[in-house]
């Protein structure tokens, strides 16, 4: 499945010029700042807002051109806002069965029960909606979205209106959705933490327009885009379950040929997992060492080195084919020499699961 867009608008100050094409599965994230264009190239992408001159296409379907535009109800999307929108007169069973009922005779859709198994709701079916917890009204808003067996997913910002303790209560259903549905989803962040752990695939945007796109993997280490100079640099990595430690509690994760180990966490042996490595939690030495406390010693090549003011470097590096980043002094780099090509051993301080 191919979903193709390119949309212009201006409003003002304000111009969105934005070309895009979505990959058929998994999660894409639209990344930028706040004011930058997401929710705008989302709702042309939905139909909600007509772009004269838009295009839109999925799978060779084409919703809108410079002759055409289907409207929004007879588009195959579920979308997702930040805030819920129940309808508050219907218990939550019948808030999905809106959904349901939209369905085109002779299609084939998710079932209720799958739905509120996968997103645990099956207790709240019966309940109105002024009775749920943020997160949970959330989460009935994506199972109605999802009801309508979409061909397209579009989620605006989702946790943006929750608080820390309901987005720890959510992102383990929007991981569960990721790995049990095969709908492609377009995911509107600016929150760094939310795209590192969900996105596949990152477009990142700025003032109107997508400076960059890519996997996960490679867009948040490239040194010449904005994350990998912040103060919470981190590269992604999906890592595998290997083995368990029982006498030190500790789990050995593996991608690749490489292996770190992270503190027992309950996940067990060929479990999928992501990881997070921040750049502060990196150093590097010439030779690996066994007189240390750290545990994950990497052998890598260093890719590139970019100065962050007078005192500090930032340097992409690569085990294997991963890229991560590592941030160190200047004066460390001059002490060891460190040259793009020159290889090296990264001491990783610190790993952070994200789907555990």
């Amino acid at each position: 499945m191919s979903i193709q867009a390119c949309f212009k608008v201006t409003r003002g100050d304000f111009r969105l010029d934005a070309k895009l094409e979505v990959r058929s599965n998994g999660i894409t994230a639209l990344f930028g700042p706040s004011g930058c264009g997401k929710t705008s190239l989302l709702r042309a992408m939905a139909g909600l807002d007509h772009v004269p001159g838009g295009e839109m296409s999925i799978n060779g379907r084409v919703w809108q051109s410079s002759t055409e535009f289907v409207p929004p109800h007879q588009r195959s999307i579920g979308f997702v806002f930040q805030e819920p929108s129940l309808f508050a007169h219907l218990d939550v069973r019948r808030n999905i069965n809106y959904g349901m009922s939209r369905i085109s005779t002779g299609q084939s859709g998710v079932s209720l029960q799958e739905i509120t198994d996968m997103l645990g709701i099956g207790h709240l079916l019966d309940r109105s909606p002024d009775t749920l917890s943020g997160g949970e009204r959330q989460r009935v808003a994506i199972a109605r979205a999802l009801a309508i067996s979409p061909d397209l997913l579009l989620m605006d910002e989702p946790l943006a209106s929750l608080d820390a303790a309901r987005k720890s209560e959510i992102l383990p259903y929007l991981d569960l959705m990721h790995r049990e549905l095969h709908i492609p989803v377009v995911y509107v962040s600016h929150d760094a933490e939310e795209v590192a752990r969900l996105a596949d695939h990152v477009m990142l945007m700025d003032s109107g327009k997508i400076v960059a796109n890519g996997p996960a993997q490679g867009v948040f280490t490239r040194l010449d885009l904005p994350m990998a100079h912040e103060r919470d640099a981190a590269a992604v990595i999906d890592a595998v379950v290997i083995s368990h430690d029982e006498e030190f509690h500790l789990t050995t994760l593996g991608f690749a040929d490489h292996r770190v180990v992270v503190p027992h966490s309950g996940l067990v042996q060929g479990d999928h997992v992501r990881i997070r490595i921040f750049a502060r939690d990196v150093s590097l030495v010439l030779e690996p060492r066994s007189d240390t406390s750290i545990l994950n010693i990497l052998p890598v090549t260093i890719d590139e080195i970019i100065p962050e003011g007078g005192a500090q470097v930032t340097v992409r590096l690569f085990a294997g084919e991963f890229p991560f980043l590592a941030r160190i002094t200047q004066k460390s780099r001059s002490r060891l020499g460190l040259e793009p090509g020159r290889r090296a051993f990264a001491q990783v301080k610190s790993i952070a699961l994200l789907n555990q």
